[in-house]
């Protein structure tokens, strides 16, 4: 999720745990500094654009070495408030701040490595979009309220009905997933689409707007539903997924490497005389966030000694325009 979520996250979180035993401000400003120190890992560079894409969201976001980390950190904090009585309940606060980070981003499609170090699979729910305010806004409320109040049984019912807001916001999230997951799949087989693979995941702001991708062999299908549209079904558009480029690209490492990153949601093509490869789970045909020039058009093909990530963003105008329409279930076509 984005960092203002993270943040209210965390800072809900704390003030939650700590309760009255501390001033509300020390606890919603330790809960958001817990909040967002993981995704400080996107200071580090990996060496290319596509070994920062796959392993952010690796090692700082994994519960085990998190769970490491927050006894020293809590200890840290009891004694530079001078509250080592309560260093027990500061690591408590600390370690749910911080663990609650990945599990928030393991709800979008990005993918988030959890199981390190006993597997660097990324984990995906896809259920809700990385900036959504009808998530955020609740533990914003919630958290600023109980500051206001300087900790009042009132206040910290209000932080507390905001986590709890929220994470409803998450279930029904992943309610209307799975049920835009068996329409998608109803109007696949009618359509005699026959899809190895289908990513179902909202449109941005939003969990009314969907976007579903599949993956049929030589080519994937692209469709969008509302939870407002009048009828259960909905229409793909369909694109080459450049698998005749396999064979001269599969070898290059940061091929390979997204390729297992966005679980076969990919395609491979050209621009030029450049080879690209592009994650197709982020973003929407034609503008995708991650997209890189991996090699150039040579005989042989000649990989690039560095990629080059070439990712391009809708316009936000008639993206937006779009959007609201197609959410209230008007059938317009994407803007390509």
């Amino acid at each position: 999720m984005d960092s203002l979520s993270q943040i209210a996250l965390g800072a809900a979180v704390g003030v939650a745990t700590m309760g009255r035993r501390t001033a509300v401000w020390k606890a919603a400003l330790w809960g958001a500094v817990a909040g967002t120190l993981p995704d400080l890992d996107v200071l580090i560079d990996h060496g290319d654009p596509i070994r920062n894409m796959v392993l952010h969201r690796a090692e700082t976001h994994s519960p085990f070495w998190l769970t490491l980390f927050s006894l020293p950190f809590a200890a840290a904090i009891a004694r530079l408030q001078g509250e080592w009585a309560l260093w027990r309940r500061w690591w408590l606060a600390m370690w749910l701040a911080l663990v609650t980070h990945p599990l928030l981003d393991g709800m979008t499609v990005y993918g988030t490595q959890l199981g390190l170090p006993f597997t660097d699979h990324p984990y995906g729910v896809g259920s809700i979009f990385i900036i959504d305010p009808l998530y955020t806004l609740p533990l914003l409320a919630g958290t600023i309220w109980a500051l206001n109040s300087r900790g009042s049984g009132t206040g910290l019912k209000a932080n507390a009905a905001g986590l709890v807001l929220s994470s409803a916001y998450l279930g029904w999230s992943v309610l209307a997933q799975q049920h835009v997951t068996g329409i998608a799949r109803a109007a696949l087989a009618t359509q005699g689409i026959a899809a190895e693979q289908v990513l179902v995941t909202p449109t941005a702001f939003n969990t009314v707007l969907w976007r579903v991708v599949a993956v049929a062999g030589t080519h994937y299908h692209e469709g969008f539903y509302s939870l407002r549209d009048a009828r259960p079904t909905l229409s793909f558009d369909r694109f080459e997924r450049g698998t005749a480029l396999a064979p001269e690209l599969q070898a290059i490492d940061g091929v390979q490497r997204i390729m297992a990153f966005s679980h076969g949601f990919y395609k491979l093509h050209q621009q030029g005389d450049r080879l690209l490869i592009t994650d197709l789970r982020m973003g929407q045909e034609p503008t995708y966030t991650f997209s890189f020039a991996v090699a150039e058009r040579h005989s042989p093909v000649q990989p690039l000694a560095v990629p080059e990530q070439l990712g391009m963003r809708i316009d936000l105008q008639r993206g937006l325009a779009w959007l609201w329409r197609r959410a209230q279930g008007e059938l317009l076509p994407p803007p390509r």
